[in-house]
């Protein structure tokens, strides 16, 4: 409720809610528009019942322990992976010539 009261003018920026921890944690913008392209992503977007996952788990008040119990939902575990793939693509083993 308290965000409510803010005047709707009031910008705020990511800046404004990171913490020098949580910059490491960053992902470039370039990076998060990644996920709008991809189709995997998407396919798995149209389950209705992730669908009303993800909804639950912005309108929640505490969001982290409402995710650590949707870690345990294979179905979200699956969403989580895919996005974490496209962000941060798995590197490539390094390959030791015979």
């Amino acid at each position: 409720a308290a965000l409510l009261s803010l005047p709707a003018a009031s910008a705020w920026s990511v800046e404004d809610i990171l913490t020098e921890d949580d910059e490491q944690d960053r992902i470039p913008l370039q990076k998060l528009k990644l996920l709008g392209e991809s189709e995997e992503l998407r396919g798995l977007l149209l389950n209705p019942h992730l669908r009303q996952l993800l909804l639950t788990v912005d309108q929640a008040e505490d969001k982290s322990s409402l995710m650590k119990k949707y870690m345990q939902e294979p179905l979200f575990v699956e969403f989580a992976d895919c996005c974490l793939r496209i962000v941060e693509p798995p590197e490539k083993e390094n390959i030791l010539p015979e």
